[in-house]
């Protein structure tokens, strides 16, 4: 007999590196899911590009089973979550397929950015949240003051937190305890018709495309034939099963129930993530509310090296788009890297994760261009357009005013470092909105354009505050700029994939810096090389790369000068001409390089 009431759906959230994939380790070791040989530390972080970083990019899921103190046995779906902001809409999407998250806060570094973030996220999908401190076997660990740090700063009551450490397993009955008193159980009707939610699909080669769901109403089983109720397609369920780690087939799926199937679908394009999923015979009357989709932030161009490659590429995206409802793309062409795809993503760790998984699971090489943001262009003539591509600028003579996306920045730090922060932010052109103290914390609020944080401003926060910072951002709207478009030209000719746009008070500095970065970049050729960096015709940085010589008086010995210099004058006229003609090869190592502003050193 199915019992909804000893269900429980739960996920883990928390700042990254917290500890929320260990703890979700000693879980499933708790409940004796899998044997000790096969027990591996972050179990739930099966792609190798995790495992390397040491970050969790998917959201797994878990079925744990859990005999309580009270006798009974319950069953615990859990997800574990990734912590950063770049994957935000994965957390979100997490979030509603559970009544309840455990907060999970390290008793030495508090309360940080990232946890209110996650927090909001929970209580925005009604979930109840179970403060769980980790790490209080460290000598730093301060469970009182982070309990009084999660009262003032989140204003939840903290009073009951669990103290574990998930190192060393310290306490993980108690959160299990916690998880089955505190956490609600799902609702749903068994007789209702099917109301099923589509929280994730993947590619598997064996399986086609999976799909993760979680049931509300109804029962989903073996052999039925289900609609999804947005795309409007309709397949036959082909197997259903739970994940405990591994895939595990059952019969059927009832409310409350969070699991896989399969259904012989083809085309990515079925699949829409926050879709409902329903009996085909029986349709439920309203679909669910399913998720916002995801607003793409950071956009950066993939090509194929290869052209050839193209069909193989678009095949590739599609199949990680599956994966990864954040991510968006669509074709585009490029005069000096021929056709590729302009790509939209959450964030700059997303699109560098997207394009290692390329590389990876389906062994693309790519060239990719500089990550920008989107800009709003008004025309004189009253139109408005996105402007995703420096390259598609209109002539400067048609353009009223460029608008460009505004962040809101909250960072938390502790405050030996705020003055620096304080700095970096001003010199990024933020504006400060508030700041407050917790303790010896500080939280700054700042409002700042999103290109000026696209590049680099998370790598100099960590270094500046000795990894101590911590940042999250949302986008507020747009707001009218004094934009230039700065052009990169090598021999002359403009190569349209390192174009930019930026404020006109920094234009200099950025051209300048670009171009000292490809002076290095380039290597030599037979002919001497001027990079420059200019806005509409005006020149306003330049390098030369010197051309490799040829010792062509080496075998005029004495003798009169003239010889010598008729031969030198005679290269020389060979150089000009090489470079009227001379093709300049750009290494593709020396695209990304330079796109690298900020290491200024």
């Amino acid at each position: 007999m199915h019992d909804i009431t000893k269900i429980r759906n739960f996920s883990i959230i928390a700042h990254i590196d917290h500890g929320k994939s260990t703890l979700a380790d000693r879980l499933i070791e708790y409940c004796g899911l899998v044997s000790k040989r096969e027990m591996k530390e972050q179990l739930l972080d099966n792609m190798d590009i995790e495992r390397e970083r040491g970050i969790t990019i998917k959201a797994q899921t878990v079925r744990l089973e859990y005999t309580a103190k009270d006798g009974n046995t319950y069953h615990l779906n859990l997800i574990d979550t990734p912590g950063h902001v770049d994957f935000g809409y994965e957390v979100s999407r997490s979030l509603a397929a559970c009544e309840g998250s455990l907060l999970v806060v390290d008793a030495s570094q508090g309360v940080e950015a990232q946890t209110l973030a996650n927090v909001y996220k929970a209580l925005d999908a009604n979930n109840e949240i179970v403060p769980v401190i980790n790490k209080i076997d460290l000598p730093a660990a301060e469970p009182e003051r982070v309990k009084t740090q999660i009262e003032d700063v989140i204003g939840i009551d903290a009073s009951d937190s669990v103290l574990i450490s998930a190192k060393t397993g310290l306490g993980t009955q108690d959160v299990l305890e916690a998880i089955v008193n505190r956490i609600p159980a799902p609702k749903g009707d068994e007789n209702a018709p099917l109301k099923a939610l589509l929280v994730d699909s993947w590619y598997d080669s064996y399986l086609g495309i999976v799909i993760l769901v979680r049931i509300v109403d109804g029962v989903l089983k073996k052999g039925m034939n289900i609609k999804m109720m947005s795309a409007g397609t309709t397949h036959s369920v082909d197997r259903v099963g739970t994940f405990s780690p591994k895939m595990k087939e059952t019969d059927a799926l009832y409310p409350g129930e969070i699991g896989y199937i399969t259904a012989s679908i083809k085309s990515i394009g079925e699949t829409k993530v926050g879709d409902t999923i329903t009996d085909e015979k029986r349709p439920t009357e309203k679909a669910l509310d399913g998720f916002k989709p995801s607003i793409p932030v950071v956009f950066c161009s993939f090509f194929p090296l290869d052209s050839s490659e193209y069909e193989n590429l678009k095949e590739s995206l599609g199949k990680l788009q599956l994966n990864d409802a954040s991510f968006h793309f669509m074709p585009e062409k490029s005069m000096a890297l021929g056709q590729g795809f302009r790509c939209g993503f959450l964030g700059l760790l997303h699109m560098e994760i997207i394009e290692e998984r390329l590389d990876r699971e389906f062994n693309l090489d790519l060239i990719t261009t500089a990550p920008s943001v989107v800009y709003k262009i008004h025309l004189t003539n009253g139109e408005v357009f996105d402007m995703h591509n420096p390259a598609d600028m209109p002539d400067v003579t048609q353009i009223e005013k460029i608008e460009e996306p505004w962040v809101r920045a909250t960072i938390m730090t502790p405050d030996e470092y705020l003055g620096s922060i304080l700095t970096l932010c001003s010199e990024r052109r933020g504006i400060q909105k508030n700041l407050t103290y917790v303790g010896n914390r500080a939280m700054a609020v700042y409002e700042i354009p999103l290109n000026e944080i696209v590049f680099d401003f998370y790598d100099r926060l960590k270094s500046i505050s000795r990894g101590y910072a911590s940042f999250d951002y949302e986008l507020i709207d747009y707001q009218a700029s004094d934009l230039v478009k700065v052009s990169i030209l090598v021999n002359a000719e403009p190569v349209d994939a390192l174009s930019f746009l930026v404020h006109r008070s920094q234009a200099e500095r950025r051209g300048r810096q670009i171009c000292e970065r490809l002076k290095d970049l380039i290597p030599r050729h037979q002919f001497k090389i001027p990079i420059q960096a200019a806005i509409g015709g005006k020149i306003i940085a330049r390098e030369d790369i010197s051309a490799y010589r040829k010792d062509v008086t080496a075998k005029c010995y004495g003798g009169d000068i003239t010889r010598k210099r008729k031969l030198l004058d005679k290269q020389k006229e060979g150089k000009k001409r090489m470079r009227q003609f001379g093709k300049v090869e750009i290494p593709q190592s020396a695209f990304i390089e330079a796109l690298r502003i900020g290491d200024d050193n």
